[in-house]
Formats: C-alpha cells, sequence, structure tokens
C-alpha cells in the first residue's frame, strides 16, 4: 500500500540521481579500461530511475574502502543530485563497509526504509533477508539509499519502495 494520493497531490514529478556502486572488482575492472564492467545492478539502478522520469546526473564505480567512498559520496553531494542510491558493501563480509561509512554521514536515519525492505526481501528470499543491513537517510537535504549489490535487490528497492515514494520521501527532507 502506498501513501495516499492526497499525500502526493502537487509534488514534484522529477528528480535527479546519484548512483554509485560500491564493489572492488568492479571498480579494478573501470580502473583497467574494461568496457564492460559487469555492473548490473548500476545499470539496474540508472534504468530504473530513467524510467520512472527522473535524471541520472552522476555515476560513479567506487572500491570497498573508507576512503574511496567518503570521496565519492561527497563528489555525488557536490552535484545537483537530489537523492543518492548507493549498491554494494551492505553484506556481512569484513569488506562489507558501505553501512559503517555512510551511517557515519546520516544527519538523520530513515529506519522504515531498511525495516520495509527486508520485509519485502524476506517475501522473495525467505530468511536470508536478515543479512541485508540497507539503510537510507538524509545528508544536506539529499535522500541517500543503500542498497545490497544484488541486481534483484536493486529492482525491489527501486520498484516497490524508492520510485513509489521518492516524491513525498523528498518533500520531506526539503522541509
Amino acid at each position: 500500500m502506498s501513501t495516499p494520493a492526497k499525500h502526493k497531490e502537487g509534488l514534484r514529478k522529477h528528480y535527479k540521481c546519484a548512483i554509485l556502486t560500491i564493489s572492488t572488482s568492479k571498480y579494478w575492472h573501470k580502473q583497467k579500461g574494461a568496457k564492460d564492467i559487469g555492473d548490473l545492478s548500476g545499470e539496474i539502478a540508472q534504468d530504473l530511475v530513467a524510467k520512472n522520469g527522473h535524471e541520472v546526473v552522476f555515476y560513479d564505480i567506487l572500491p570497498d574502502t573508507e576512503t574511496k567512498i567518503n570521496e565519492g559520496i561527497t563528489k555525488a553531494l557536490g552535484t545537483d543530485a537530489e537523492f543518492i542510491i548507493t549498491t554494494g558493501g551492505t553484506g556481512m563480509t569484513k569488506n562489507d563497509i558501505t553501512i559503517e561509512v555512510i551511517s557515519k554521514l546520516l544527519e538523520k536515519q530513515m529506519p522504515g526504509f531498511g525495516e520495509l525492505f527486508r520485509q519485502k526481501s524476506y517475501a522473495d528470499i525467505g530468511t536470508a533477508a536478515v543479512l541485508s543491513r540497507a539503510i537510507a537517510g538524509v545528508i544536506h537535504q539529499k535522500a541517500v539509499f543503500c542498497l545490497p549489490g544484488s541486481p534483484n535487490a536493486v529492482r525491489l528497492a527501486l520498484t516497490e519502495i524508492i520510485m513509489p515514494e521518492i516524491a513525498h520521501i523528498m518533500k520531506h527532507v526539503r522541509e
């Protein structure tokens, strides 16, 4: 169930987005000049954002290091993007540090996003959803969504949560 229609009346329909893929292996493929980096999750995010009438104004691939993630977020915040989507680095391995890095930067958290994402993921993948640490929040009046690197997770988050609610989210982020 989505936000009642009256809450969405008069809201802007088009926003600018930055997308960051956080993956050391994809980063090194990019650094080596590979034509096909294999960033399916990043491609899905770009496609779904555009198909929903929004504009992707920044895209980058970063390795799983605190310095590079901070640099990438800083660059994305410095663009005219109004919301940011990251993919990757939300799992439980020692290299999965996206949540640790970005959560330090969040001025406000949106805990309902992670809760709803895990609930919807549970319907798809069962108890493995417990491994997801997806989060969202606000940095400098920009909504930031940290998604798992799985293409299915990106598709689920964008189609069932972020795209249906982005105008409503942005209204409150900007107030």
